[in-house]
């Protein structure tokens, strides 16, 4: 007891010296902070998100004015209790039916992980009950981005109950708020949405469970003092969560103009216990701060993602041909090994066999039977999986393959073995969705299962097989597990539990590309894009569909991820026809695909599609790796126009279509920014025997092209265009 006590004398004057003399924390990137602050109550308060401010002793006696009787200044994580009444980020129910949870702080510590990212890590606890929050910010200084995610300990001796448990919440003051967030559906997937806040709570949140990304996405950006969307000028936040679940995004403005944002999993049917000793880790908010517009916000996101955020760090998937649109269920050997030697000969580097390979008692000839039962179905493919991959590298090619492996079709011999493994409610209707039903990966045997799935797939061709298309159908509906006694864990422990599944995945398959596919664009998150290397952007391929829906994805996502395919026409979606060029312009604006039977193709199609893939893969490094700079929005007026630059800006990549027509009169001015004015670039059109721009093949200065810019002739629905731009 004695040295415990000289203990506690010699290091409590140290602590409470820091909290005196040095009672801001700062959470740096090379142009941005967080600021927060350790108030004379030992309470850990927001200050500041957005350009750094210089000394922070300058806040010295800064008083925000904010009335007693209208709660607390802002706090960094504000809990449920005391004087705090808005939206609380950390809601707790305790043993003694406590509701209330008010955090003090402890300690901070700053520690470098890797040159320029950086992590602070502060610990605050509720001195009545011992709960600790430990809230963590991990800065990227070159990106400016900061990726901040909080966990939660019971330190005390009885359980308690999680009921609100954000990961991440800021606080900031501006004139106004314009939130530019996203919704949409199957085969029209993150459509803009933009609104200026008004006094009260905009929610932005999904319950599905799985494929939750469909109708709303877990991202968004925010204009600051205005109410006009701008992407080279201004200020503009923006986030998005890296969970594949539920989510709630919150965004509160006060009576005194402050704008609260609070981003984490959706609390909805989602009460969680916590016993003694256990530790809640909430998933990562990813935050940037732009004071040059909505574009250089994006720019930032990309950058993260392709250095930090993505499995393969912005290494894009290779072109390929996948088989869906163009066999479906209806195949043999020879139809696959004709399409490879087509994919060959135009050029492609890759061919996907899709949907319908397996199933044995239950042949997979539809969607009405077989998920579940992945054995190869021979009277399809008698020569094996491991023929077609030898076939296709033969040819040149890599070789792909669909699975699905968190879904059971009721007619399939795993739903009559294990019925026990489908989520569902004991005495209601099991209700199916695309016929089918939806896997129970709370349970650790299901994990084992969906991992086996993946597993046995790849032992199908041994070594051979260099790309999975991982597919997810349906979302939960009427849900109820057979391993879980508490219901309310079971929208968390699926997400944790697919994440350990696909952890497992890449520590035994580093190097196989796997995409995630959700009905399309259902899975389109950064939680997901930590296991996978790109995404199914949509399951809509029409060409004017895929503007919109590129448009909105690229947003918050960087082009090397987001697949995009040529598909035939009439579009199987929407039954649109589209001319061939016009498809393929749009799809090389992400990574490049194709999705149809070249032998339906006439001899002039093939040609130009052995030309336009191999002008791609010419300037594909552009869209994999290049800045992009949103040169007209598509919902601003009759065009849509993108650019791709390299970092040294001694290239780029200018893509622009006519989406509407409104007369012979109405050419685009296409203004490129983001190219150096003081260099000097030749411009080709390319893919076209009759170039659209007078100016074809000369060279003009970046400073003509950024304030004069071009003037192409696209003029009627469906004309498009594809510029390189070359320093010289």
């Amino acid at each position: 007891m004695r040295r415990i006590l000289l203990f506690l004398l010699f290091i409590t004057p140290a602590v409470l010296s820091h909290a005196i003399t040095d009672p801001y924390i700062c959470v740096n990137t090379d142009n941005t902070c967080i600021i927060l602050h350790i108030n004379e109550d030992n309470r850990l308060m927001f200050m500041h998100y957005g350009l750094k401010v210089g000394d922070t002793g300058q806040y010295t006696g800064y008083n925000s004015y904010r009335r007693i009787d209208y709660g607390t200044d802002p706090m960094a994580y504000p809990t449920r209790g005391g004087r705090f009444y808005n939206e609380p980020a950390l809601s707790v129910k305790y043993s003694d039916n406590d509701v209330n949870t008010e955090l003090e702080y402890i300690s901070h510590t700053i520690s470098d992980i890797r040159p320029g990212v950086t992590q602070t890590s502060i610990i605050m606890q509720d001195p009545k009950t011992s709960l600790e929050v430990r809230l963590v910010y991990i800065s990227y200084s070159k990106e400016d981005v900061i990726v901040a995610h909080t966990e939660i300990t019971n330190k005390g001796n009885k359980e308690v109950t999680l009921e609100n448990y954000a990961s991440s919440a800021i606080n900031i003051k501006a004139g106004k708020y314009l939130l530019t967030h996203f919704h949409g559906a199957w085969a029209s997937e993150m459509q803009l949405a933009q609104e200026v806040l008004t006094h009260g709570t905009k929610i932005i949140d999904n319950k599905m469970g799985v494929r939750t990304t469909h109708t709303e996405n877990p991202s968004f950006l925010l204009s600051l003092d205005t109410e006009n969307f701008n992407e080279n000028h201004g200020e503009v936040i923006a986030g998005a969560l890296a969970w594949s679940g539920n989510y709630k995004l919150a965004f509160q403005v006060d009576e005194f103009e402050r704008l609260s944002i609070l981003c984490g999993i959706n609390p909805y049917n989602s009460t969680y216990p916590l016993r003694k000793g256990q530790t809640f880790t909430t998933p990562d908010m990813i935050w940037t701060f732009s004071s040059a517009g909505a574009g250089q916000a994006s720019r930032n996101l990309h950058n993260w993602a392709r250095n930090y955020g993505i499995y393969s760090k912005g290494k894009m998937a290779p072109t390929l041909l996948n088989s869906w649109e163009g066999a479906y269920f209806d195949f043999t050997t020879p139809v696959l090994t004709g399409m490879i030697d087509d994919a060959a000969n135009m050029g492609l580097e890759m061919f996907v066999l899709d949907d319908g390979w397996f199933g044995t008692d239950f042949p997979r000839n539809s969607n009405q039977q077989g998920l579940g039962d992945w054995q190869l179905n021979t009277k399809k493919i008698p020569e094996g999986i491991s023929y077609l991959a030898d076939y296709a590298h033969h040819k040149g090619l890599k070789f792909g393959i669909w699975i699905e492996p968190e879904m059971v079709n009721p007619k399939s011999n795993l739903a009559r073995k294990h019925p026990e493994w489908v989520v569902k409610s004991e005495g209601r209707q099991v209700t199916t969705t695309r016929n089918q039903w939806i896997l129970d990966l709370c349970n650790p045997q299901v994990q084992d299962f969906v991992f086996n799935v993946f597993d046995e797939t790849m032992k199908l061709a041994i070594n051979k097989i260099d790309y999975i298309k991982w597919d997810c159908n349906r979302h939960v509906e009427s849900l109820g597990s057979a391993y879980l006694k508490n219901q309310s864990e079971f929208y968390i422990n699926y997400i944790q539990g697919l994440y350990s599944v696909l952890k497992r995945i890449r520590e035994k398959y580093p190097n196989v590309i796997v995409q995630s596919c959700s009905s399309g664009g259902g899975r389109v998150d950064y939680g997901a894009l930590g296991y996978f290397d790109e995404v199914w952007t949509s399951d809509n391929t029409e060409g004017l569909s895929r503007i919109f829906i590129q448009y909105g994805t690229n947003m918050i996502y960087p082009a090397c991820t987001t697949g995009s395919h040529v598909s035939a026409v009439p579009s199987h979606q929407t039954n649109n026809v589209t001319p061939l060029k016009f498809r393929f312009d749009i799809a090389a604006a992400g990574r490049l695909g194709m999705e149809l039977q070249p032998k339906a193709m006439t001899t002039e199609e093939y040609q130009f599609a052995q030309k336009a893939i191999a002008s791609y893969r010419t300037y594909r490094d552009l869209v994999e790796n290049g800045d992009l700079y949103r040169l007209i929005s598509p919902y601003d007026g009759n065009h849509y126009a993108l650019m791709y630059v390299s970092k040294d800006k001694n290239r780029a990549v200018v893509f622009a279509y006519c989406i509407k027509y409104q007369g012979r009169t109405k050419t685009p001015l296409v203004r490129m920014y983001g190219l150096d004015k003081n260099k000097s670039y030749k411009v080709t059109e390319l893919n076209t025997t009759a170039p659209s721009f007078w100016g074809d093949t000369k060279t003009f200065s970046g400073e003509w092209l950024i304030n004069q810019g071009m003037n192409p002739q696209l003029v009627k629905l469906y004309d498009s265009g594809i510029w390189y731009l070359q320093a010289e």
